[in-house]
C-alpha cells in the first residue's frame, strides 16, 4: 500500500479500465454471482458507504495535505530525505531550518522567454497580443533542506484514521496468502510506503497500529490477487489503487473496523472517484468476497472453517491471478 505523495490530473473514469470487459481465468476477476447472503450484503453496504464518501469530495485533511505536498520538491539526492524545500518555503510554512544544518544542493530549472530575433517578429507578436511560451533556458544550483532539518509548526499529515480490533482475522489473512504462495515480510526500507506488492511477495512497514497494518495488508493482497497478471497492463495506476483500496475498505468495514475517511481520501489522492470505483465494482466485489471467505468465521464459532456465505468458499485458493 504505497501511500506515496503522488497525484494525477485524471479525475474521470479511465477508458483503460476496459479490462473489466475481458474474460479472465482468475476467480478474483470473474463476474460475481448475485446471492442474497450475509457476505454480499456486507460488501454492498460497505461499497455504498464508500461511494457516498467519494461523492462528498476530498476531506479538509486531504485538501490541506495535498496543498502542502505541492510545495515540496519531488526529488532528493539524500536517501533519507523525504520532503525537501528551500529556506524561504519552509519559513512560509511556519518552519525554520535548524542552526548548523547544511543544505542539499540540487539543480533547479530556470524557465524564461526567448527574445525575438528581430523587430518585425516583435511587432507581429504584439499585434496578436501573444506572449512567448515559456521555455527551459538552463539550470542553477540551489540549496534545499529536508523536513528533518527543520523545526516549527506541524505539517498537515495524511491521516490513516483506522481503529478497532482485528481479532484472529490477521492470522487467517496471512494463512490465506501463504496458501496462494504469497510471501510476507517486514522492512523499514520501504518507508514512507506502508506496504508494497511485488508479485508473489508483500512487504509491510513495521510499527503500524494493528488495525492499520491489517488494512494495509488487505490492500496489498488485493494487488496480488488482481494486478499481477495481464490485467496490470490493461489498467492505469489510478484504477489499480482504487480497486485495491476499495477491497481494503470493504474487508476492514466487514470485520468491524472503524475506517473513517482513510480509504476515500487515499483513493482521491490518486485521482480516483466514485464513478471509477463503479467501473471496477465486479472485480472489487470478487476479491473482497474471496478474502472475507478466508478470514471470517461461522456464527457457530468454528474458527477453522470459512463462512459458507462466501461465494469463494468452495473454490481452490490456489487459483490466483
Amino acid at each position: 500500500m504505497p501511500y506515496a505523495n503522488r497525484t494525477t490530473s485524471n479525475t474521470a473514469p479511465h477508458r483503460k479500465n476496459a479490462a473489466l470487459r475481458n474474460p479472465s481465468e482468475s476467480p478474483y476477476q470473474q463476474r460475481t454471482t448475485q446471492k442474497d447472503n450475509p457476505t454480499q450484503q456486507l460488501i454492498k453496504q460497505a461499497v455504498d458507504f464508500l461511494i457516498r464518501q467519494l461523492e462528498a469530495g476530498k476531506s479538509e485533511t486531504l485538501t490541506a495535505y495535498l496543498a502542502a505536498m505541492a510545495r515540496f520538491h519531488s526529488y532528493s539526492f539524500r536517501p533519507t530525505a523525504t520532503r525537501v524545500a528551500g529556506f524561504g518555503t519552509w519559513r512560509e510554512m511556519g518552519r525554520f531550518v535548524k542552526r548548523g544544518e547544511k543544505g542539499i544542493q540540487i539543480l533547479a530549472p530556470m524557465v524564461g522567454h526567448r527574445r525575438r530575433k528581430d523587430a518585425a517578429d516583435e511587432e507581429q507578436s504584439a499585434s496578436r497580443d501573444a506572449r512567448p511560451a515559456p521555455v527551459l533556458i538552463g539550470f542553477r544550483a540551489v540549496y534545499v533542506f529536508d523536513v528533518a532539518q527543520t523545526e516549527g509548526a506541524d505539517l498537515p499529515e495524511f491521516e490513516h484514521d483506522i481503529s478497532g480490533d482485528t481479532g484472529e482475522c490477521r492470522d487467517r489473512l496471512i494463512a490465506f496468502l501463504a496458501a496462494q504462495n504469497i510471501a510476507l515480510e517486514y522492512s523499514e526500507n520501504i518507508a514512507p510506503a506502508l506496504g508494497v506488492s511485488y508479485g508473489g511477495k508483500i512487504t509491510i512497514l513495521p510499527g503500524q497500529p494493528k488495525a492499520g497494518e491489517f488494512v494495509t495488508l488487505v490492500h496489498e493482497a488485493a494487488h496480488e490477487l488482481l494486478h499481477k497478471s495481464e490485467r496490470r497492463t490493461m489498467t492505469t495506476a489510478t484504477v489499480r489503487e482504487t480497486e485495491a483500496e476499495g477491497v481494503a475498505f470493504i474487508v476492514g468495514q466487514a470485520i468491524g473496523l472503524e475506517m473513517g475517511r482513510a480509504s476515500s481520501d487515499y483513493i482521491q489522492m490518486y485521482a480516483g472517484n466514485a464513478a471509477l470505483l463503479a467501473e471496477s465494482l465486479e472485480v472489487v466485489q470478487r476479491a473482497s468476497a474471496a478474502i472475507l471467505g478466508a478470514i471470517r468465521v461461522e456464527s457457530s464459532g468454528n474458527d477453522d472453517a470459512p463462512s459458507d456465505s462466501s461465494p469463494e468458499a468452495e473454490e481452490p485458493v490456489a487459483e490466483v491471478a
